[in-house]
């Protein structure tokens, strides 16, 4: 199967395609709008069991995506999202679980209230529509995504990067099976089944109207197309480049753990530290600890001047690597001049993505907290928890770092609009 591209004559018949999936999860979309809570739970609870006896064809299809991925020259991070075993599947059906458990947002009543002239006016919570999710190789996005629109009564239509397409049918069949069966129509959850990047194109499009948002979920290039070419409104979810920033007042045990886990839990995920930031005020005590515990674990280090003076494995630090996403075991690290320089550094460095501190101080971390202008700030926790999941959300399609409808983990309640239900009493206006 070739993966990469489709013979130029097949775009018209590729764009036929694609508007035909957008017409039918149109009218998937109306049905879902309208399906009672019960039956949208009960059709994803039979997704994850699918999923489950689906475990072996999923397997087998992943270890061809990860011998070929393996085959091109891929790093470990890349290999390590695309890579499923028993338990990564088993966690894949338990988030559809989850998600199913999941209040039901569509028609939950957000506020109401009475006017003076007699007027009750409710905002009341309704699906966006159509999604499209446009995300890079990690085949438990599809699960996760696919679930959650649904939930929040939406269609979508999913295209994932070619390296894991594989799976991704694998995974995506085994939940289309468990939805016909509680009667949920298949354009509920779509796939895009090739892996040319004209696909991408098409969606940015809007498929002739059909697309009412593009969420995109992957590295930077692809957010910079999917915004530069999108002509829906965006969900925006840029790189994650994260810091960790040790206050004079950090407890350096406290510090370590913390560090440690931002950085080395899962080194491919966007909620991985990327950047140390050591106040100069306890860089005497902390400083020399913190880098030899990383390098000690196997990550690099770049660092400044100060950095390199602590230990000689420490490599000089470009310019460039202050705002680099790694996703991989390498951080640079800086000594900063307090709390008001490593938030100058973040702004000018980072993508309002995740940041934490950590410290003893209340005020100083309310200061951090108050002005760091990220989607998701931390106290004396780690950035790992950059995840819908730890928030308690279910599962999320991505973190959103624009400032516009949503914001921080997108999970169902970010995946719905409102409108305003007005009931008078042959109310007229003056």
């Amino acid at each position: 199967m070739n993966r990469h591209v489709i013979n130029p004559a097949d775009k018209a018949k590729l764009t036929a395609e694609l508007r035909a999936m957008g017409r039918k999860a149109r009218e998937a979309a109306r049905v879902l709008g309208r399906m009672p809570a019960g039956q949208k739970a009960q059709a994803l609870r039979s997704a994850a069991r699918a999923v489950r006896v689906a475990e072996a064809a999923i397997l087998e299809a992943n270890a061809l995506d990860c011998a070929e991925a393996a085959a091109e020259g891929q790093n470990a991070a890349f290999l390590d999202r695309l890579l499923l075993n028993a338990q990564r599947i088993e966690a894949i059906a338990a988030s559809i679980e989850d998600i199913a458990a999941l209040p039901d947002p569509v028609g939950a009543v957000t506020e109401e209230w009475m006017r003076p002239n007699g007027l009750r006016i409710a905002r009341v919570r309704t699906p966006l529509g159509v999604i499209g999710v446009i995300f890079e190789s990690r085949p438990n996005v599809t699960a996760d995504a696919g679930a959650l629109c649904l939930k929040a009564g939406n269609a979508v239509i999913l295209r994932t990067g070619s390296g894991a397409l594989r799976s991704a049918i694998a995974i995506h069949a085994a939940m289309v099976a468990g939805l016909k069966a509680e009667g949920v129509p298949e354009a509920a959850i779509q796939l895009v089944q090739v892996g040319d990047r004209e696909a991408v194109g098409q969606m940015l499009t809007g498929l002739d109207g059909a697309i009412d948002v593009i969420v995109p979920r992957g590295g930077k290039s692809l957010v910079a197309r999917v915004q530069a070419e999108a002509r829906v409104p965006v969900f925006a979810h840029l790189d994650g480049n994260n810091h960790v920033y040790v206050h004079a007042a950090a407890d350096l045990a406290m510090a370590k753990d913390v560090l440690l886990n931002s950085k080395l839990r899962r080194t491919g995920v966007c909620g991985s530290a990327e950047t140390l930031l050591v106040d100069g005020a306890c860089a005497a005590t902390h400083l020399a600890p913190l880098v030899k515990a990383l390098l000690d674990a196997g990550c690099a280090v770049r660092g400044d001047d100060a950095v390199q003076a602590v230990d000689p494995r420490v490599t000089p630090a470009s310019e460039a690597d202050w705002g680099t996403e790694f996703l991989d075991a390498i951080i640079a690290a800086k000594v900063v001049d307090g709390l008001e320089d490593a938030v100058r550094h973040i702004e000018q460095h980072g993508s309002h993505h995740t940041d934490a501190i950590i410290t003893a101080d209340a005020a100083a971390a309310a200061q951090f907290l108050a002005e760091v202008d990220s989607a998701i700030v931390l106290h004396n926790a780690s950035t790992q928890f950059a995840d819908g999941g730890e928030f308690g959300f279910g599962a999320e399609i991505g973190i959103a770092t624009g400032r516009m409808h949503a914001r921080g983990p997108v999970g169902v309640e970010q995946l719905t609009s409102f409108k305003y239900r007005v009931v008078g009493e042959g109310t007229v206006r003056p």
